[in-house]
């Protein structure tokens, strides 16, 4: 079954993706049934998900997203409602199928596992599992072999148990076709928008329009606070920086790690290629070898023409303007017919004629590069960086704790904690609340900090606060400007502009609704159409969604048709639907063929979502709510 799915269910496997990729993040110990430790956020049947696995949960949720983004995530965006729902549901959704893989009975042999995992591209080198990438993989997620393995256990068993749930979701080929032709159908649209700027003579503002706008938005013309502070960064970086490692360090650590600086043997070879594909006719492929006997004969005999021989004759567009050259490889680059020769021949030895999957090759050994270890001074510079990295990784899982407690017990200066680790302590320019701030501010848990009472009145330290992975910042006030209302003199003239376009955004949209109406009575209506253009639903070339569901909600059995919506901050436009061509779903279409695709992933959810309410009546669902929303962690 795990084959099958592997090798030939691309929509199933992109849906089962969705559904339990999660496993490989949060771990067997967040869907199986747990032992009754620390209050339950949630219950799912007779087992409950704890805030401590919530707060993990998000936690891995965070270092996915921070992976994804190049680090930018903020951790901010983790602690609001909608996230830990939103995290806590998929977490219970886990827990139910897992619920139901227990029920079900469903195991996963070690001969399946060890096959599953061999099989993983990313885990292979020259064609082969190797080892060395597995256990790097495994360390990197910081677990143990058999963690990771119970949990990619637990994942595979899930696959098992969904892959007859959405099997059932068959999307009929008639539902599918008439669904994607609505989604090809082509109208002719001609457009005119009404834009405010042509109504702004025609507005008339009373006499206390701006006072009373002013008075009732006060918020709106307020200079935001501003602070200027200094901030302190302990970082992995940082601290490796500082770290001092010996020559003696360097020289043990090469000697511990021969095996990495091993480089394979590797060689260079030029060839003159005669095409004739794997399934090419007998015809076809005789001619090729023919004419690959023909060229070999003539090398043989002058084999210092080699190069001329392989730009004149050679079908490789690749190498043949280099004389045939392929330059240096190793095993594992070509492929095998050609590898298996290319490293059995001497250096200046030509072979005999080698056939592959992209027809004849003529392969001339050029040079041999043997297998050698690199010398300590060729990789002295990569191991020092190695180790400083881990000097710095092992020096602030140490001292993070320390730095976090420090500048909070010693929260009048962050001097203390400056001297301490040997980190300089450095100033912003004046920050805006509630505006774009630079680093390490962009932090929105660090920029609440600075920002809090505590930290403008008192002007003590925030908590140290992880802005990135590895870095920890704490920051302190040093000048605060509150928030002050600016008078109505100095913004009178941007509140009478404001009201002024909003009157006149009034006056267009009036207008073209009463311009629709006159056309959609057939009457005359003197208008500008900009030249038709063709749009579908699956092809909307830029067209907000509001105007493209007028275009096909419009009744176009009588042409032209004519629809008419607002769009909001820009006016009011008018649609002419001059012609309607229906669409057509062809197999030969990579868009048919991806709308169908598409049909059949809604149809798989839809069968989901029915048998999840099944289980759902399995296995009841309670939500803590006053707990989740707790600012309590």
């Amino acid at each position: 079954m795990l084959d099958f799915v592997r090798n030939n269910k691309r929509i199933t496997q992109g849906f089962l993706a969705l559904i339990t990729l999660p496993f490989a993040f949060w771990g067997v110990e967040s869907y199986v049934r747990n032992a009754d430790v620390g209050a339950g956020v949630a219950s799912v049947g007779s087992s409950k998900i704890t805030q401590q696995e919530l707060q993990s949960a998000l936690r891995e949720q965070q270092e996915r997203m921070r992976a994804q983004l190049g680090g930018k995530a903020d951790p901010a965006m983790f602690e609001t409602p909608q996230m830990r729902r939103a995290v806590l549901d998929s977490m219970i959704t886990q827990r139910l199928l897992a619920e139901q893989t227990h029920k079900a009975r469903l195991v996963v042999g070690n001969e399946q596992l060890v096959q599953y995992i061999a099989g993983v591209p990313s885990l292979q080198e020259n064609g082969k599992f190797s080892k060395e990438r597995y256990e790097a993989l495994v360390a990197a997620q910081g677990m143990s072999k058999e963690m990771f393995e119970a949990r990619l256990r637990q994942d595979m068993a899930v696959q098992q148990l969904m892959l007859p749930v959405t099997e059932a979701g068959i999307s009929g080929q008639v539902a599918a076709g008439r669904w994607a032709a609505t989604q090809l159908e082509q109208r002719e649209v001609g457009d005119v928008l009404l834009l405010p700027e042509n109504y702004v003579g025609q507005v008339k503002l009373a006499a206390d329009a701006v006072q009373k706008f002013y008075e009732a938005n006060r918020k709106q013309f307020e200079v935001p606070e501003q602070v200027r502070a200094e901030f302190l960064m302990l970082s992995r970086d940082a601290l490796a920086a500082q770290a001092v490692v010996s020559d003696e360090e360097i020289k043990a650590y090469y000697q511990s790690r021969a095996d990495r600086y091993k480089e394979a043997e590797t060689r260079r070879a030029s060839h003159i290629l005669i095409r004739a594909a794997k399934d090419a006719p007998e015809a076809e492929v005789k001619a090729a070898k023919a004419k690959a006997d023909e060229l070999l004969a003539q090398a043989k005999k002058a084999p210092g023409d080699f190069a001329r021989f392989a730009k004149q004759n050679s079908q490789d567009p690749g190498s043949a303007e280099k004389g045939g050259d392929l330059d240096w490889f190793a095993r594992g680059a070509m492929v095998k017919a050609f590898e298996d020769v290319a490293f059995s021949l001497k250096e200046g030895q030509i072979s005999d004629v080698v056939r592959s999957d992209f027809g004849f090759h003529i392969i001339r050994l050029t040079g041999v590069r043997p297998e050698r270890v690199k010398a300590l001074e060729d990789v002295k510079a990569e191991i020092l960086a190695e180790l400083k990295r881990e000097a710095g990784a092992k020096k602030y899982a140490e001292a993070a704790e320390g730095f976090g407690n420090m500048v909070y017990e010693q929260a009048d200066s962050l001097k203390p904690a400056a001297e301490k680790w040997k980190l300089e302590i450095r100033q912003t320019q004046w920050l805006t609340k509630g505006a774009k701030l630079p680093a390490p501010f962009e932090n929105q848990k660090l920029a609440a900090a600075l920002f809090s009472d505590d930290g403008l009145k008192n002007k003590r330290n925030t908590e140290a606060v992880e802005v990135a992975p590895g870095t920890l910042a704490s920051a302190r006030v040093l000048e605060h400007k509150p928030a002050a209302l600016q008078a109505l003199e100095v913004v009178k003239g941007d509140v009478e502009k404001h009201l002024i376009r909003e009157e006149a955004l009034k006056l267009a949209t009036k207008d073209g609704e009463e311009k629709m109406a006159r056309l959609a009575k057939g009457e005359a209506v003197d208008l500008k159409w900009t030249a038709a253009h063709s749009v579908s639903r699956a092809a909307a070339q830029g067209i907000p969604p509001d105007l493209l569901r007028a275009v096909f909600k419009a009744d176009a059995e009588k042409l032209p048709a004519y629809a008419g919506v607002a769009v909001p901050g820009r006016g009011y436009a008018l649609l002419r639907i001059s012609a309607v061509k229906a669409g057509q779903v062809s197999k030969d279409d990579p868009r048919g063929s991806g709308l169908l695709q598409q049909y059949a992933r809604v149809v798989a959810e839809e069968e989901f979502a029915a048998w999840m309410t099944t289980v759902k009546e399995k296995y009841p669902v309670e939500i803590n709510k006053p707990l989740l929303e707790s600012k309590e962690r």
